[in-house]
Parts: structure tokens; C-alpha cells; sequence
């Protein structure tokens, strides 16, 4: 794959590492990446790979901007307000990196739409704040064999752990039953920028093929403490969704 002398000059710091390289860069070029949801994770996960060159996005997010957003979801600014959440992230960017293909779609993911989204990408940035959605995108995820990473929030807290099906545990594994919902999670959006940074960091080990990735444990992440805590985590044998994997 032949690059223009802009994206050479673009991407100039990343290039010269040694694992990433040229070889690498075509590899994020030619990827498609569905992130599900663009709030506190999928905006900072997006605007990070964005900047490293992924080739396709897709944002998926029924929502619209709310002024109480601003304060970790880095892709929307005041004059979104009451805007389309996935149509503001993609204008937003388009604009940060022409060089990409950006796809908002402003709708709900559910039973019907799970798998034609996820059919046609590399692999999947868990955006959400409800476990609902999450079991839908890990199910499907198993069954079309597609790597989702998966990360949640709670005031100074993230956790993090990325599933590739059929060589380590998926989230129904970590989480055999959806949690009591709570209706406005508290967080700080240091902490959304700081885990939506690592989601973005494990797709782009993914992609390229190299690293250590959080597939069998759990990243917990607290900033308060500043402590980094790695859990392993078993596949479940009797695991509803990916016991057959």
C-alpha cells in the first residue's frame, strides 16, 4: 500500500516504531472499527484512533449532546447541544483527520441490527453504559468471531478487558448476570479520556499484530489511588455464550 507524503508526514511518529512501521500503518489504514456508543469511552477511544490512522469508523449512538456530557465526552462542544450525538462525533472527526471514512448512525442497537453492524468490521470499541447492550454486542461478537474491547466507568475507576472469541473468557464470563442499572453513573472525565485511550491502544494492537493484549484478565484502573490492578479472569465452561467457542 502506497501512502501520500502527508499521511508519511502525519503519522511520522508513529512510524518509526519499529513494531508499527509502514507494514502496520497499511494494516489501520485498511481497518473497520465499530465503535458502539460515542459517550465518556467511545469519544475518546474514537478521537485516538482517528488520529492513528484507522482506516474506517462507524459510530453508532441513538442519543443526542446534553450540556452534563461536556465534562468527559471530548468530541462535542456547546454548539452541539441537542445535536445527534453520532453525526457531531463523525463532523467533529472529519474535520480532526480528512484522511478517514467516518460513518455516524443514529440508531439503537438491538436484537435485529447487532449483527449486520458488527458483520462488516475488524472489531468492536464497547461504548456503552448499560449492560443490555453490552451482552447483545459480546453475544454476537462470539458468534461472528469478532474481537469486542470492552470497558466501563465509575467515578475514578475504569476497568477494562478485551475479548477474542475462543481464546480467553468473554463478558458474560466476567459478568455471568446483568448488574442492577444505575440511572446517572458518576464520572470524572479524566477518567472516560484514560480508558477510552487504552480501549484504543489494545485495537491497535489487535490490528497490527503485536503486544500484550488484556485478553483472560482485568484491567482495573483507579485513579484516585494511581494503582493499575491486573485480575485473571477463567472462561466460564458453562458460559451461555461462548462455552462452544
Amino acid at each position: 500500500m502506497e501512502f501520500t507524503p502527508a499521511e508519511l508526514e502525519r503519522y511520522d511518529r508513529q512510524l518509526r516504531l519499529p513494531r508499527l512501521g509502514i507494514e502496520g500503518q497499511a494494516k489501520l489504514k485498511e481497518a473497520r472499527v465499530l465503535v458502539a456508543g460515542v459517550g465518556g469511552l467511545g469519544c475518546s477511544a474514537a478521537l485516538c484512533l482517528a488520529m492513528a490512522g484507522v482506516g474506517e469508523l462507524v459510530l453508532v449512538d441513538k442519543d443526542k449532546v446534553e450540556l452534563s456530557n461536556l465534562n468527559r465526552q471530548v468530541l462535542y462542544g456547546e454548539e452541539d447541544v441537542g445535536s445527534l450525538k453520532a453525526e457531531a462525533a463523525a463532523r467533529r472527526l472529519r474535520e480532526l483527520n480528512s484522511l478517514l471514512k467516518v460513518k455516524g448512525l443514529a440508531l439503537e442497537i438491538n436484537e435485529l441490527n447487532v449483527e449486520e453492524l458488527i458483520k462488516g468490521v475488524d472489531l468492536v470499541i464497547d461504548g456503552q453504559d448499560n449492560y443490555k447492550v453490552r451482552f447483545l454486542l459480546n453475544k454476537a461478537c462470539v458468534k461472528l468471531r469478532k474481537p469486542l474491547i470492552h470497558a466501563a466507568l465509575y467515578g475514578l475507576e475504569g476497568r477494562l478487558m478485551t475479548i477474542v472469541p475462543g481464546k480467553g473468557p468473554c463478558l458474560r464470563c466476567l459478568v455471568p448476570t446483568e448488574p442492577r442499572a444505575v440511572e446517572r453513573v458518576p464520572v470524572v472525565g479524566a477518567a472516560a479520556m484514560v480508558l477510552g485511550a487504552l480501549q484504543a491502544a489494545e485495537a491497535i494492537k489487535l490490528i497490527v499484530g503485536f503486544g500484550q493484549l488484556s485478553v483472560g484478565s482485568l484491567l482495573v484502573v483507579d485513579l484516585e489511588s494511581l494503582e493499575f490492578l491486573r485480575v485473571q479472569v477463567r472462561r466460564n465452561p458453562n458460559c451461555p455464550v461462548c462455552s462452544g467457542v
